[in-house]
């Protein structure tokens, strides 16, 4: 590779890092950590908390911790992976979404279809939210059995302190995994509404912002990686999971661990087993633990240990 060729990589990965505060599908947009600030004052006022807000929210403990800066280094360096390596996202999930319009025409021929185009983008909008919080879920659940994948997994939960860019804190072999999960539900469903809607709808239009996942991010989805502990009425998070259910996911108590693993609906968690409501639980810590914090507290280490993790593992059951 040239220099003028890792020049442009470096500066498209910055401005691709920049965008993320300048884009509304993703949740750290200007507009949703305003709307966060808001409701961590709410939360501020509520426990009558005797120093400054300022004070509360913007923690060195927090934000210049030895943790945050691996978020920091995080998530730019996942920047440069999605361009290498994930830059045709889009096109794949419109080839998908075409084929699958295609074999479905060719199967059961053209269907009898009496909605609008509104009521198609309408169900089709409910369709893919569910569709992507249920596989969301069912990866999450996935990565948390399967040891080989826990040991990928495990940097989201290395963090011991939580910041709204710990949501950027993923290995690139969990990365490459998700956007590959995040084709097939777009690619699935939006062939699906193509088919039924007889064309009436192009695939490009259902690149459109959700207007479910618009509310989800501006209400709170930011303090869900934060220390500001939001919780929602018992029985509403039944339903949805509150920015406070999810800390509690990321608690370094081990029973914690599988607990909580719903993305936007708590739903999936009630009907799996999972699901721990705000109530039951009291002061938390965040991390691996004590003995494996140590082992995930700098950038490199992030990358390099799930592999040698694995290669150990592998070595003691060939031993064995």
């Amino acid at each position: 590779m040239s220099f003028d060729e890792l020049y442009v990589l470096v500066y498209n990965g910055i401005i691709k890092v920049l965008n993320y505060f300048n884009s509304v599908d993703k949740r750290i947009f200007y507009l949703y950590l305003l709307s966060s600030l808001f409701l961590a004052y709410y939360v501020y006022h509520k426990l009558k908390i005797k120093y400054s807000f300022f004070k509360y929210i913007f923690s060195k403990k927090i934000w210049l911790s030895q943790s945050s800066f691996v978020d920091y280094v995080m998530i730019f360096f996942n920047s440069f992976i999605k361009i290498i390596l994930i830059g045709p996202y889009v096109y794949y999930g419109l080839y998908l979404a075409y084929h699958t319009d295609e074999y479905l025409s060719h199967t059961f021929g053209l269907v009898d279809n009496e909605l609008s185009k509104v009521q198609i983008m309408i169900l089709y909008t409910i369709s893919l939210t569910l569709a992507n919080d249920l596989s969301t879920y069912l990866v999450h659940l996935i990565m948390h059995k399967i040891p080989f994948l826990w040991e990928f997994h495990k940097i989201h939960h290395s963090a011991t302190v939580l910041n709204p860019i710990t949501q950027y804190r993923i290995h690139p072999v969990e990365l490459l995994i998700n956007n590959a999960k995040a084709i097939v539900i777009f690619g699935l469903t939006a062939g699906i509404f193509d088919y039924l809607s007889i064309n009436q709808v192009q695939e490009w239009q259902y690149l459109g912002a959700n207007v479910f996942s618009f509310i989800f991010l501006f209400w709170g989805a930011n303090l869900r990686h934060s220390h500001v502990k939001l919780k929602y009425f018992t029985w509403l998070e039944n339903i949805f999971i509150s920015p406070f259910q999810h800390q509690i996911h990321h608690s370094n108590n081990k029973d914690h661990f599988d607990k909580n693993m719903g993305a936007k609906l708590a739903i999936w968690d009630w009907s799996f087993g999972t699901l721990v409501k705000s109530k039951s639980v009291g002061k938390i810590e965040f991390g691996l633990g004590k003995e494996d914090d140590k082992n995930y507290d700098s950038f490199i280490k992030n990358l390099y240990v799930p592999f040698i993790n694995i290669f150990r593992n592998m070595a003691r059951k060939i031993e064995k």
